[in-house]
């Protein structure tokens, strides 16, 4: 036997003891590999539903969950001789949106009738825009970052081509008790944003950073409550995989997706379920796909058609849309845009940057923080209560045991607000060495039980505090080790693990209180 087959027959048995011990580890590498040959792109298309009391195009109440067809004006349900009345309030807000995303504005749109004829839409058409939407050519910059898949956050700037503003349709339900589809109206003519990103994306984490930047942008404007759960924020993914990034494949469409993480889920699943076909020279069916979440899976909604004729055609009864831009005269009282813009609050991206230059946080700290508004707000709060705290120490305390302690025990960050110097007392005591992060984290369970005491008495009252002097730490290793002499005979054996933990187990004390070196 040769060298040369004797190293095969040995790669060959390494590789098969791989597979019999770590199955999941071999299959995810194959997966891996075998993605490397295929280029995933994802094209989003989101519809946000504009904050508003009353509708698009009539005066009628946009809330959620109203009695069926208690919130629908005669221009809802398409009564003969009734007339449109755009809502100054959602230009204002689709202008601010695009603003925001560096969008540039048209300062003459157009609405346009859709048509297609569905049970939900009265009229047999949508106003929407189409060939001069409100804004065109934007850009949505983000961090992608997801704990066990990167290593470090990354920077991904995804192209908006278009913001247009239109009217949501009704919804149809199926009767429990008949074999009949009912209809309720309260839905249609609901202001929408529709936000059509170019197909730039390359996975799903990279789709989900995108959506949940998207939804603290809105958030903070006040533009959309993001409430996905109440429709109010539908996310479409557009999917294809070919072998050249510059050649698009047949893509598939995925509708229904509940959730952040459902958007990085779906499109996962989508990718390996097209590679799957494509590796056995099948061809990928251009159709609409629906999310089920339940099962994990994507599953045929409807075929695409050749090409459906919408029968585009202008909106007579509303008049172009013209927008006030910068260097223009506003004497008709239109949306001014110039005004708007100098109403625009700090953005995520002005706010990572802040948090880089005036705390010198992490990148992890600051995708966390920036990624949740109300923990950004805990942040600054408890750097107001003491302007001498380490913000590295309050930003790790709050993003990792603080949100653990909330989670835990089914708490809102709410309930940090009304314990603010608690926390802050905590994390005053952890830079300053006198506590370890295990006493911190059992200071927050106290809080649950123990209103009336602050940190820094409880620890008093429990010896808690920590032990920083090698001498005294020496002593009570020693000490351990001669009350073991079992543990420390088997250590000596050879049998190191179960006796480090043995010991562990002895002494939680130490454990405790032990002040690791910085």
């Amino acid at each position: 036997m040769n060298i040369s087959v004797k190293t095969s027959w040995f790669l060959t048995k390494c590789q098969q003891n791989i597979i019999i011990r770590f199955p999941r580890i071999y299959l995810s590498t194959q997966e891996h590999i075998t993605e490397k040959k295929w280029k995933p792109t994802i094209g989003l298309e989101i519809h946000a539903k504009i904050s508003s009391n009353s509708k698009m195009f009539s005066a009628a109440s946009t809330k959620f969950e109203k009695p069926v067809n208690s919130c629908v004006s005669f221009f809802d349900c398409a009564t003969p001789g009734t007339m449109p009345v755009l809502n100054r309030k959602c230009v204002e807000a689709g202008v601010t949106t695009a603003l925001a995303l560096s969008c540039s504005l048209n300062e003459i749109s157009i609405f346009e009738r859709k048509h297609y004829f569905y049970a939900d839409l009265p009229a047999g058409y949508q106003i929407t825009q189409s060939k001069q939407p409100l804004a065109v050519d934007g850009q949505l910059c983000f961090l992608v970052f997801t704990s066990g898949i990167h290593k470090e956050p990354y920077v991904k700037i995804s192209k908006i081509k278009q913001i247009q503003l239109e009217q949501d349709s009704g919804r149809t339900l199926q009767s429990e008790f008949t074999e009949r589809n009912l209809i309720d109206l309260n839905r249609a003519g609901v202001p929408l944003m529709e936000l059509v990103f170019e197909p730039d994306l390359s996975d799903g984490e990279e789709a989900a950073a995108a959506v949940k930047e998207l939804m603290n942008i809105l958030k903070i404007l006040g533009t959309c409550s993001c409430k996905m759960e109440e429709g109010a924020l539908r996310i479409d993914a557009n999917v294809s995989v070919s072998h050249d990034s510059k050649t698009l494949g047949v893509r598939t469409e995925l509708k229904n997706i509940g959730s952040v993480r459902g958007v990085a889920n779906a499109i996962r699943y989508e990718i390996e379920r097209q590679i799957k076909i494509l590796e056995k020279g099948q061809s990928i069916v251009n159709e609409t796909r629906s999310w089920d979440a339940i099962n994990k899976k994507t599953v045929p909604l409807r075929e695409k058609e050749e090409k459906q004729d919408y029968r585009f055609m202008p909106e007579t009864d509303l008049l172009p849309l013209r927008i006030c831009l910068e260097g223009t005269s506003n004497e008709s009282n239109l949306v001014d845009a110039t005004v708007l813009k100098k109403q625009l609050p700090e953005l995520p991206n002005e706010i990572r940057k802040r948090l880089k230059e005036k705390y010198n946080l992490t990148q992890h700290s600051i995708l966390q923080l920036s990624n949740d508004l109300e923990l950004l707000q805990l942040f600054t709060d408890l750097m107001k209560t003491n302007r001498n705290l380490d913000p590295k120490i309050v930003a790790n305390f709050i993003t990792y045991e603080v949100m653990s302690f909330l989670y835990n025990n089914k708490l809102q960050l709410e309930f940090c607000k009304d314990h603010l110097r608690y926390i802050s007392e905590i994390t005053e005591l952890l830079q300053s060495r006198e506590i370890t992060p295990l006493i911190a984290v059992r200071l927050l369970n106290r809080l649950l039980i123990e209103l009336d005491k602050m940190p820094k008495q409880i620890v008093e009252e429990n010896n808690w505090k920590s032990i920083n002097d090698e001498r005294e730490l020496e002593i009570i290793c020693k000490q351990i080790i001669e009350d073991n002499p079992a543990i420390v005979k088997k250590y000596k054996a050879g049998k190191q693990r179960s006796n480090i933990y043995d010991c562990r187990n002895r002494s939680k004390t130490l454990s405790l209180l032990a002040q690791p070196r910085e």
